[in-house]
Formats: C-alpha cells, sequence, structure tokens
C-alpha cells in the first residue's frame, strides 16, 4: 500500500535549511497495524503528514496504492486523501454547532465516492462505538472518549483503505485511551490498515509492528 524511497524532508528559515527526515525507506502492506513512535521532533509528525498526503517530500520517491504520487498538484492529492484515507486526531475537530450524525457525515460533502444511503451508513457506525443514544448531542455534551468515536466513525464514512490516527488517545485518560486503541484493533482485524502515531510508548503493545523514528531516520522496525 505505502513504499516509500530515500524520503527526505528539509524547511527552510531564510536562508537556513532545517532538515527534518533524512533519507526514509518504509514499506507497508495492505492490512498492517503500524505504531509509529517518536519523540516530539523526531519526524514523526512530518511523516505522518507525507504518508497522508497532506506535505510532499523534498526529495525521494513516494507510491500511494500503487500510484506514484510526487507529480501531484494539490487537487490530485486532495481526491487521493478523501478517497482512500481516513483522518483521527488529538484534538476531535468536531463541528461544535453540528451533532454527532451530522459531523459523521462531513467527509461526504467533498468525496467523489458514491456512498449510498449515508445517513443510515452514519448511524450504524455510531451505534457500532456504542453511540447510538448519542447521534443528536453536539460535542460539549459528549464526553471525550465520546467525541473521539465519533471521530472515528466520521474517518470511516468514507470506506477508507488507510486508517491514520495522529495521537488519537493524547486527549484521553488511560482507561478511555486504551478502550479507543482497542477500536482500532477491531478495524484492523476488519481488514483496515492503520496507522497509528504517538510518542507513547504503553500504545506499542496494541499494534503488530512497532516503527520508531529518531532524529529523522528509521532506527526500528520490529514486529510487536
Amino acid at each position: 500500500m505505502i513504499v516509500l524511497k530515500n524520503i527526505r524532508k528539509s524547511y527552510f528559515i531564510g536562508e537556513r535549511e532545517l532538515p527534518i527526515l533524512k533519507g526514509v525507506d518504509l514499506s507497508i502492506r495492505k492490512g498492517e497495524f503500524v505504531i509509529l513512535m517518536g519523540v516530539s521532533g523526531s519526524g514523526k509528525t512530518t511523516l505522518m503528514n507525507i504518508i497522508g498526503l497532506l506535505d510532499k517530500q523534498t526529495e525521494g520517491e513516494y507510491l500511494f496504492m500503487g500510484n506514484n504520487v510526487d507529480g501531484l498538484e494539490d487537487e490530485g492529492l486532495a481526491t487521493l486523501r478523501n478517497e482512500h484515507v481516513g483522518f483521527v486526531f488529538q484534538q476531535f475537530f468536531l463541528l461544535p454547532y453540528l451533532n454527532a450524525i451530522e459531523n459523521v457525515l462531513i467527509p461526504i460533502v467533498y468525496s467523489k465516492k458514491e456512498i449510498r444511503h449515508p445517513r443510515d451508513k452514519a448511524r450504524l457506525l455510531l451505534k457500532r462505538f456504542n453511540l447510538q443514544e448519542r447521534t443528536h448531542n453536539k460535542p460539549s455534551q459528549l464526553s471525550g472518549g465520546e467525541q473521539q468515536r465519533v471521530a472515528i466513525a466520521r474517518a470511516l464514512i468514507n470506506e477508507p483503505d488507510l486508517i491514520l490516527a495522529d495521537e488519537p488517545t493524547g486527549a484521553l485518560d488511560s482507561k478511555t485511551g486504551n478502550e479507543i486503541m482497542e477500536l482500532f484493533q477491531m478495524l484492523n482485524d476488519d481488514g483496515k490498515t492503520v496507522i497509528v502515531v504517538t510518542h507513547d510508548p504503553k500504545l506499542a503493545s496494541f499494534g503488530k509492528r512497532l516503527i520508531r523514528i529518531e532524529d529523522g531516520i528509521i532506527s526500528e522496525d520490529s514486529t510487536v
């Protein structure tokens, strides 16, 4: 699904070059559950943004589902991203004036995929995550764990091939965080490719593969 070849990424501050990724080679197969771990400043968020088609590398080659994405403009990247990648973030990013089911439906607005009976699908997703009694609640009426489950349902509404989660438990207590990670395990068991980006070593045991990044390079790639 994902092939990265000698990926390098730098930012420029005036005339000064700041290298973030320093030659990353990585392949991820369909159906894997990967924990991408690194401390703040290690390059993990930059790598996640490239994998998720939110940013482009300075050098190197990226093949996503067999497509070389290097030459794509923003519109092409956005189309691939919307059709194939579901994002889950630490801060939920739910719209406060919409209820749970309306938040889940947001990606449908931007999708070119034909999703049949989207409201019924959204309702089923919420039910799967034990939120059937919360469909008409707004984010302010939900707990942190409930908001994150709504965000996961939103990530799934377009039937993506890849779930990319950035510090998904960072704003939650440990018990609720473990419940969210168990949801990702369940989605992986269903065949979804899952990548969880985190700095928390306690989450490593939930995945099947651990990739550790340090100072812009991969320092560990092991089976959990």
